[in-house]
């Protein structure tokens, strides 16, 4: 292959890359307003209840899009070819028992704990992500390593203002953070071989299967109860889940998981802009250097991967000598 088709192919390949880190990016936007909307909802329902509703929502929110993108594309595709099959199945019955899993224990050390904590607490996901990989026999690159640095360190600057004391709440975000790093990790895995919109379904669906079912053992509503949580409830069913999840796994097909996992923590940047900007909450020279930070770790994730790429590409190609 010629050197001009080869750059060709590189340039493809990062143009990808970078409308993925977009993606990721409107997910962090969506998720860091959410943070609220989880707060509010914690002050009237379970957590069960709370995450059962949203997931159930999500999933009846999606099913115009699953069949547009789905379900209608397979009709004219051979059977052996059609995307709904047993490993979408078992794809979404592992990233959704992850996913509720993370989000019960989230939606349950919200009420235990702030939101700037809960927010460091959760996005420390950045971290546990490469160690789970490193775990798990698979190398991280020394880039890599420096950027989740960066990001904690940001994160950490971002969201804690007076040290990290660890209470009940902030323990159970701990394990929320884990539960959440192998919900990627695990979308990473079965998003190379089926439909991203057809697991982003059947993770909602059995997120809602789950929460129902320990929704009706532990916890009892009033209608002023659901009726106080509605709000909060059709925010996080619609845009945290429908919309969020779904471009999260769309986007993680491009990415690997430890850059995926980098981006989405622009939730907690996302979510203290927001703050400033809707709610008047000012942010000071240290949360700004936590922004900066993360945005640096993310722009390190991408350039020094693609300048090393391209300057091999440069390199001189050996050719045989042409017998005559």
């Amino acid at each position: 292959m010629s050197y001009a088709a080869r750059k060709y192919l590189i340039m493809k390949k990062n143009s990808s890359q970078i409308i993925c880190i977009l993606l990721l990016t409107l997910t962090a936007l969506i998720w860091g307003g959410g943070f609220v909307s989880q707060s509010i909802g914690a002050d009237f329902v379970g957590p069960f209840t709370f995450l059962a509703l949203r997931s159930l929502i999500a999933s009846v929110a999606m099913l115009p899009v699953l069949y547009l993108l789905v379900f209608k594309k397979t009709r004219s595709e051979a059977p052996e070819k059609k995307t709904l099959n047993a490993y979408s199945l078992k794809g979404g019955f592992v990233c959704g028992l992850f996913l509720f899993s993370a989000s019960a224990v989230q939606q349950m050390g919200i009420a235990y704990t702030t939101t700037a904590k809960a927010g460091f607490l959760t996005a420390m996901y950045v971290v546990m992500v490469p160690l789970l990989l490193v775990f798990f026999g698979k190398s991280v690159e020394k880039r890599i390593w420096l950027c989740v640095a960066l990001t904690a360190l940001g994160l950490y600057l971002l969201c804690l203002k007076d040290g990290l004391e660890f209470q009940y709440g902030d323990i159970l975000m701990i394990i929320c953070a884990l539960l959440f790093a192998m919900q990627i990790m695990s979308i990473n895995h079965f998003i190379k071989k089926v439909e991203a919109v057809l697991l982003a379904w059947f993770e909602f669906f059995f997120t809602a299967v789950f929460s129902t079912v320990f929704m009706l053992i532990f916890e009892s509503n009033s209608i002023e109860s659901l009726k106080a949580a509605a709000p909060s409830i059709l925010f996080a069913g619609c845009l945290s889940s429908a919309v969020g999840y779904t471009l999260q796994v769309v986007g993680q097909k491009g990415l690997k998981p430890t850059i995926a996992s980098i981006v989405m923590s622009l939730e907690s940047v996302f979510s203290a802009l927001l703050g400033w900007l809707i709610l008047g909450q000012k942010l000071s020279l240290r949360e700004l250097s936590g922004c900066i930070l993360i945005f640096a770790a993310i722009i390190i994730s991408q350039l020094s991967g693609s300048q090393r790429r391209l300057c091999e590409q440069k390199k001189p190609i050996d050719r045989k000598p042409v017998r005559t």
